[in-house]
């Protein structure tokens, strides 16, 4: 899983290694310390950030990079599925940007199927093939990316489209 927040997603008194490598720990005890530590670094290293970041602290790291660091920790165990519940709502607009074009790339290299919660339609639209729309907890509409977001059969999902501002022009 992927959380939301970057700035309160992690143990602020371990290391960036033991943050990444600590599902290594739980689900394979039978790898050493050191291809741990291989494995730990080869993934920072996947996405974006230098083996040094192993001994450093999450609050030595931007919003961008925290969340580079928690794609790391999701990644370490090669799952097939991974839910990131609004992975870049608390990042600005260049960092949000810069994680969901790692995203994309992560899923085309390990075959990843995303669980995408997020409210913002442009970074939906960005990343989704398939969409569910949600009120009050239940499924209201499901399809594909396109034909959601742009012939939406359910009111609400009309209503959600009638919400996103529009820049004059366009």
């Amino acid at each position: 899983m992927v959380l939301q927040d970057p700035f309160a997603s992690f143990d602020p008194r371990m290391r960036v290694g033991e943050i990444v490598g600590e599902p290594l720990a739980i689900h394979h005890s039978e790898l050493s310390r050191v291809e741990k530590r291989e494995r730990t670094a080869a993934m920072l290293q996947r996405v974006g950030l230098g083996a040094d970041a192993l001994k450093r602290y999450p609050h030595e790291f931007s919003g961008g990079q925290r969340q580079r660091i928690g794609v790391a920790r999701a990644l370490i165990l090669r799952p097939k599925l991974v839910v990131a519940d609004e992975p870049v709502s608390a990042l600005d607009v260049s960092g949000g940007a810069q994680v969901l074009l790692l995203l994309q790339e992560l899923q085309s290299e390990f075959g990843l199927t995303y669980v995408f919660i997020s409210h913002r339609l442009p970074v939906v639209a960005q990343v989704a093939t398939r969409i569910a729309v949600m009120r009050a907890g239940q499924f209201v509409e499901v399809g594909l990316a396109e034909r959601v977001l742009h012939q939406p059969s359910h009111a609400y999902r009309r209503e959600l489209l009638g919400a996103v501002p529009a820049l004059p022009g366009r």
